[in-house]
């Protein structure tokens, strides 16, 4: 009898895990969770991003709230998912690292796509972080305005890489940058080290991305109210 109970308590135990794990069986489902690291995002732009319909959007992002992996609030006529904490930029880090140690798919995908990567080594994290205390290096936020207004590395400039060509003669010449985006997937921050080198500018990008920065419990920066961890705004002159 007791040995049927725990039967019954291990496959419902199991059965929640894989709840996530079923949550997480769609490629649409883990680019929102990837966008929604960056910041809140409403239906609408999620799905203008991923090219999906609203429809099938919002049913992927329902799935992922019944998951627990999401959060939402209503704003007016809008509603704006989050993810519902850190764990969740954690858990598709451990995805993303046993899918680059086992898959060798993955492994030729990634070569093939960025196989013009080699402006130098990347910065790690906590190489940055201990820059930045030196204040011997400028830092180049390459998402789009509105997700470093959500969250940034302190002390970064906004600088948008489709912005970054017009606003050169801006930036000073004779200092490092360093450039980040979304993710160690994201192109933005290798463009950017492109067109700074390009201008004569010494570049580098850094390893991840700011989900990774903020999930390691370094120092982070907003600018949107109600943000978590504001912080004075930065932004390229």
């Amino acid at each position: 009898m007791a040995t049927d109970l725990h039967r019954r308590f291990k496959d419902h135990l199991y059965g929640q895990y894989a709840r996530i794990g079923k949550a997480l069986a769609s490629p649409h489902r883990l680019e929102l969770l990837e966008l929604l690291a960056q910041s809140e995002r409403t239906v609408e732009s999620l799905a203008d991003e991923l090219q999906l319909s609203m429809a099938n959007t919002s049913q992927h992002l329902q799935t992922l709230r019944a998951a627990g992996l999401v959060d939402t609030r209503r704003e007016g006529l809008f509603i704006h998912y989050r993810l519902a904490d850190d764990s969740v930029v954690r858990l598709s880090g451990t995805l993303r690292t046993v899918a680059e140690r086992r898959l060798a798919d993955l492994e030729r995908l990634v070569r093939q796509e960025f196989k013009q990567r080699a402006h130098g080594t990347p910065v790690s994290l906590p190489e940055l972080l201990e820059r930045l205390r030196r204040d011997d290096v400028i830092v180049l936020d390459t998402r789009p305005a509105h997700e470093y207004r959500a969250g940034h590395i302190p002390g970064a400039l906004s600088v948008p890489v489709d912005e970054l060509q017009e606003r050169l003669r801006r930036l000073p010449k004779r200092r490092e940058y360093v450039a980040y985006c979304r993710g160690p997937y994201c192109v933005y921050a290798d463009r950017a080290v492109e067109i700074l080198e390009a201008s004569g500018r010494r570049a580098r990008r850094l390893t991840e991305g700011f989900p990774e920065w903020k999930a390691a419990g370094f120092p982070v920066e907003a600018t949107t109210p109600g943000a978590i961890n504001p912080g004075s705004r930065h932004s390229a002159p």
